[in-house]
């Protein structure tokens, strides 16, 4: 069973990647977070699912198992969301020392990770991940967090979890669309740290998509090692863990203004990262091919790389500059360089960003790409 370990100064904790893992769940969490009582918080579809596997293995395994589902989205991911989360813990007499364990994508690790880092002043988190998107990038790093109506995780925290237990069978019953968003990340990690990992996906796209079981592990653990290395070498993103951001400012603002839920955040991504990417050879960074390599990769599986329904460049302007790492009121763009090495950009004038929005939205600009 492949483990990646992640070690920072103050916690450390260890990544399980494996099919059929869910069945080990509680064993699993017994041997970091031994305790009478413990949360699994789902998502309602999954808890339909593999909820019964997750609560079974704990429940096996001793816990005394409080079990609460919601109905998890993006519109979810708010205050709200959290206050009711806090009554269901309260209610059921969890402590301190009892873990909780977020069981489902990326929404419910950052809703129930900011809920756990905040109840009871911090208690013990558990990421059990069941998108791709969620299990190469959301559970691993401890960035907890919700949302406000004016932008995306503008409430969170740091909260590292006890431990990350990947089951990447669950991604067996992920509906196609979220499985191609997930990719979206695996490519982002290829364009900042790793062109080997980049061809690896180009290579074995079939075998991806068509759920091949070691495809699966090798890919959720080399994006894991790659999304762990990073954070120990920059946990609060100070400098490098900012690189991760690829795409991402371009694609909150999307997302904030398309309305969260009806652009999903691995659409979002794409073509965030295809707006960074055509910023950057247009500023001379990085060669043409690497666009044209990004785009055909993304065009594959399935995702967007232009969008003639996006909001007003002018809103989409705003919305970046509300952005969290917005400094002095420049915004920080993460550009690439080549393909596996990226840098942050702070001097951008808002006439390139406005030019790159422009591009992305017209799919004349990529016929030519797209035909080769």
């Amino acid at each position: 069973m492949p483990i990646v370990e992640l070690k920072l100064p103050h916690h450390r904790y260890e990544i399980h990647v494996d099919s059929g893992l869910l069945s080990s769940l509680g064993p699993l969490v017994k041997s970091i977070v031994p305790h009478q009582r413990a949360a699994v918080i789902a998502d309602a579809a999954v808890a339909s699912t593999h909820g019964r596997a997750a609560v079974k293995s704990l429940q096996t395994a001793g816990y005394d198992v409080l079990d609460h589902a919601l109905p998890f989205g993006e519109e979810k991911k708010n205050l709200s969301t959290i206050a009711e989360l806090y009554s269901v813990l309260a209610d059921a007499r969890i402590e301190r020392k009892s873990p909780v364990i977020a069981l489902g994508g990326g929404v419910v690790g950052d809703a129930v990770g900011f809920t756990a880092a905040t109840y009871l002043r911090g208690v013990p988190f558990v990421q059990c991940p069941t998108t791709l998107l969620a299990m190469v990038d959301a559970s691993v790093g401890g960035k907890v967090g919700v949302n406000l109506p004016q932008g995306k995780n503008l409430v969170g925290s740091f909260h590292q979890p006890h431990l990350v237990v990947i089951d990447t069978d669950t991604l067996r019953t992920l509906p196609a669309r979220e499985m191609r968003c997930g990719l979206a990340e695996c490519v982002k990690h290829g364009v900042i740290r790793d062109r080997a990992l980049f061809d690896w996906i180009d290579t074995n796209l079939d075998k991806i998509m068509s759920l091949d079981s070691a495809a699966l592990v090798e890919l959720v653990r080399w994006n894991v090692q790659i999304k762990a290395t990073v954070v120990m070498a920059d946990e609060k993103e100070t400098g490098e863990r900012a690189h991760l951001n690829f795409g991402h400012t371009f694609a909150h603002a999307i997302e904030a203004t398309s309305g969260y839920g009806k652009l999903h955040h691995g659409e979002a991504v794409s073509l965030g990262m295809v707006a960074a990417t055509k910023l950057a050879v247009d500023a001379k960074r990085c060669d043409i091919s690497l666009l044209h390599r990004l785009i055909g990769l993304l065009k594959r599986i399935g995702l967007p790389v232009y969008s003639n329904e996006l909001a007003a460049t002018t809103t989409l302007m705003d919305a970046m500059k509300l952005d969290k790492k917005v400094a002095s009121g420049r915004v920080r763009l993460v550009l690439p360089d080549k393909l596996g090495a990226v840098s942050i950009v702070s001097d951008t004038p808002d006439e390139k960003i406005v030019a790159a929005w422009e591009w992305i939205r017209q799919p004349a600009m990529f016929e030519p790409i797209l035909m080769k």
